[in-house]
């Protein structure tokens, strides 16, 4: 029996969004220079957030003055390229690993496995978009989908995932719509953009994690251990979430 490799799990955490981005960028930063085991986490984002891929400058100026409930809507820029994706009702997963040979796509669809087992196990068969290279003239990540992205059956994407390699390591995250709000995704990306899975009644959050993270450690060959944040790992993350990405 060979011994798993062990990767850390972080628990579920609420944040905002650019809480959210330095911590997937920190753990990156970690793992590359060996500070730091290969990770799985899964988060929401608290406001609700769109957030741009990192080289995404053109987007509609009426998304700097969105609200949702009371709440005025983040802007967040991604350190992983891609569209525009609005955070509400979503799930969020993070996957910071390496020693993974391949093209980039190669890369995306042995991370995805995962996903796909763990949805098909949910209910939902998923397979990868075909769309080409048209979605750049599109903002809304989910208004498409390519081969970096999970679509059902039917055509609707469940998932849409980006990826930053730095060296050999990885950093890839992803936004699960399960809950979507129609009228705020119709008002953030136009009425013809939206279209959704049917996530079945009785898949909760927490049943949708406890058989992904069934599935990854599956997929990896790996153990998972969980392991909170320390308060310093939350001061440098905090320190460089002032430094990141603002639109």
């Amino acid at each position: 029996m060979h011994s798993k490799r062990i990767w850390r799990l972080i628990p579920l955490l609420e944040a905002d969004g650019n809480i959210q981005m330095a911590i997937d960028y920190w753990l990156l930063e970690q793992h590359l220079s060996e500070q730091h085991p290969p990770c799985l986490r899964f988060y929401t984002w608290s406001p609700v957030a769109i957030s741009l891929g990192y080289h995404q400058h053109k987007y509609p100026q009426h998304w700097q003055n969105l609200s949702w409930q009371g709440q005025k809507i983040d802007l967040v820029r991604r350190p992983t390229g891609g569209r525009a994706v609005l955070h509400q009702g979503d799930l969020t997963y993070a996957v910071v690993t390496s020693g993974l040979s391949g093209s980039r796509i190669e890369v995306y669809q042995k991370i995805c496995e995962f996903l796909i087992q763990g949805w098909h196990q949910l209910g939902i068969d998923l397979d990868y978009g075909s769309a080409g290279r048209g979605y750049i003239h599109n903002p809304d990540c989910f208004g498409t989908a390519t081969s970096a992205d999970l679509i059902t059956q039917h055509g609707y994407k469940l998932i849409g995932s980006a990826q930053l390699r730095r060296g050999g390591a990885i950093l890839q995250h992803g936004s699960m719509r399960l809950q979507p709000d129609v009228d705020l995704f119709t008002k953030v990306f136009g009425a013809e953009s939206f279209s959704c899975v049917q996530i079945p009644q009785n898949l909760s959050m927490e049943k949708i994690i406890a058989v992904l993270l069934a599935t990854a450690s599956d997929c990896f060959d790996m153990q998972l251990a969980v392991q909170p944040l320390s308060e310093d790992e939350w001061q440098a993350i905090l320190a460089l979430s002032t430094k990141l990405y603002s639109p």
